[in-house]
């Protein structure tokens, strides 16, 4: 038996000591799975991770270490990501959604809830939630406080695995009510990780006293300076007394923390990798710690479990292969992040189509994607859009917008010197990026249509945008209020570029917003099906868009194209 773990274990880089006398408990993680249920692809024949690899890992590893010594565990992010996903959550709703019977398949011990699964709405997330219940899997989330001071979902369970009282508690993240519209979290309010996870720990701990204490949060790893809200896995750790195990998520960003008292493992996202923690225990008490990220093969799966849920995958597959339209040109995001682009130009001609506003905002949330010229499927709608945001027009200031602007390019260029583009020779988990990656979030590099702009690339931040007019030759007046178009992410303040870049108080932002529409998604799906043929002309109407562009271009254009060669 020793010998098979330890042939699992030099697989993921990490090598476990395995005790002469006790036992070990072995805690695998997933996290971020973000709707990657299925190892099969809708178009093509390019096999993928999915939970099927978790599925074959972990049953190998219980069958090595004995099913008592082994625990299964999710840390948020299940519900939204994935054309699977979004036909459980929005389509099939008549009977029971696929993730509950999934988690159940697999024998998860408990889950906890992502920012994402609430992202779904209350009709998914509550209606998860009680087929979870009905599992018998916990789904975790002990900082969505309701007003009378109880939870909305439970804090924590405890395990009994091989005689030995295992504690399990789990939070989501705590920045959830600076993104999401109130309506998807209404009845409850997410409170910061630091300090209450540690509280919670000392209180549970003294209350329950478990043989061992394993924390899991929907919260990033980040770096421990207490400076992100959204990331605080490790301010979590570094004062997280009587924990043996931290695992965190949402970023990510596979990665792995050791001391002798505890230590902290993330997995990582879509089920390329899982997080392994190891207890080594010597009666019924913890002597040893450690942890490791495995690496999954994709193409070693649980095939009882991709028979068992052959007919669900295949209704996703005929539901996401029907036709939409076509293509008169291919559509690459990354193109957006030189200048316009078809990509960047089909979403701000949807959401002044349907808005009617006079400017819109928007961000290539799709890092690399690329939809062929030909016909337009379904599928490749979650390639165009992969979220399920809603359009939202606000008031705003052009004062207010052009600041946005500011503070968008200052998180996408740098004044030039070997480089324009803000980027670092650092490969990127998140994106895939191999070796060069975009220093920040390119989900949150907005550009403005409906407006004609410049982009100065050799002047400080602050002083880089220069409006000219309106796309229709009109003055623009930055003391004017104006009616902007954005995703109901960014109107929420997601990215800061509100907040901290037009200068709106958060408290002030609701009062900002004068109409709300249906998913993004929905609205591009519905015009490219009423166009029936979306050709460049008809995402590049500049009487409409406008135009930007970096300048001087003799001097941005050369850097960004060797940039962009770089990256990709």
């Amino acid at each position: 038996m020793k010998r098979i773990i330890a042939l699992l274990l030099a697989l993921s880089g990490f090598s476990v000591l395995l005790l002469a006398q006790g036992g070990e408990l072995h805690i695998v993680t997933t996290g971020d799975v973000h709707g990657s249920y299925f190892n099969r692809p809708y178009v093509g024949a390019k096999t993928h991770p999915s939970l099927m690899s978790v599925k074959h890992y972990v049953d190998s590893l219980r069958a090595a270490a004995g099913p008592e010594n082994v625990i299964l565990l999710d840390a948020g992010d299940c519900l939204q990501g994935d054309n699977a996903s979004y036909y459980f959550n929005y389509v099939d709703t008549a009977g029971p959604h696929i993730y509950p019977r999934l988690a159940a398949y697999m024998g998860y011990d408990a889950c906890t809830v992502g920012n994402h699964d609430i992202e779904t709405g209350h009709p998914v997330y509550d209606r998860v939630f009680r087929e979870m219940q009905q599992a018998g899997i916990p789904w975790l989330a002990g900082n969505a406080i309701k007003d009378d001071g109880s939870t909305y979902f439970p804090e924590y369970t405890v395990l009994d695995k091989g005689g030995r009282k295992i504690l399990v508690l789990g939070y989501n993240n705590a920045n959830i009510d600076n993104w999401l519209s109130p309506e998807l979290w209404k009845g409850m309010k997410h409170v910061s990780l630091v300090p209450f996870v540690r509280k919670r720990v000392k209180k549970l701990k003294a209350n329950i006293k478990p043989d061992a204490v394993i924390v899991v949060v929907h919260s990033g790893t980040g770096t421990g300076d207490l400076s992100s809200i959204e990331s605080q896995g490790l301010d979590i750790f570094r004062w997280l007394c009587g924990a043996d195990v931290l695992v965190t998520a949402h970023d990510h960003r596979p990665a792995v923390v050791v001391t002798r008292k505890r230590c902290l493992v993330n997995g990582g996202a879509r089920c390329g990798n899982v997080g392994h923690a190891v207890l080594g225990f010597r009666g019924n008490k913890v002597v040893s710690r450690n942890a490791g990220v495995v690496r999954l093969d994709k193409n070693a799966v649980d095939e009882e479990m991709v028979k068992a849920f052959d007919a669900e995958f295949e209704a996703v597959k005929a539901f996401t292969m029907q036709p939409v339209g076509t293509l008169d040109m291919p559509l690459r995001s990354r193109d957006a992040y030189v200048g316009m682009s078809d990509y960047i130009g089909l979403l701000h001609t949807v959401q002044l189509d349907a808005s009617g506003a006079d400017v819109s905002i928007a961000a290539p949330l799709s890092f690399n994607g690329y939809v062929a010229k030909g016909q337009v499927i379904f599928n490749d709608m979650f390639t165009i859009y992969p979220f399920e945001n809603q359009l939202y027009v606000l008031k705003m200031t052009g004062q207010e917008i052009k600041d946005l602007l500011e503070y968008s390019y200052d998180h996408w260029i740098c004044t030039p010197g070997e480089h324009i583009l803000k980027i670092a020779n650092a490969p990127d988990p998140r994106t895939g990026a191999p070796k060069w990656s975009f220093v920040n979030r390119s989900y949150n590099f907005d550009s403005a249509a409906g407006i004609s702009y410049t982009v100065d690339v050799t002047k400080e931040a602050g002083s880089r945008i220069n409006i000219s007019s309106f796309a229709d030759g009109k003055p623009f007046d930055p003391s004017v209020v104006y009616k902007v178009a954005m995703t109901s992410y960014r109107a929420n303040g997601g990215g800061d570029l509100l907040v901290q870049g037009a200068g709106i108080p958060k408290s002030a932002l609701s009062s900002r917003i004068v109409r709300k529409y249906p998913e993004i998604r929905d609205l591009v799906y519905h015009f490219i099906k009423n166009h029936e043929s979306v050709d460049h002309a008809l995402v590049d109407n500049r009487s409409v868009l406008g135009e930007w562009k970096f300048v001087p271009e003799s001097v941005a254009q050369p850097l960004l194209q060797s940039d962009l060669d770089l990256v990709f």
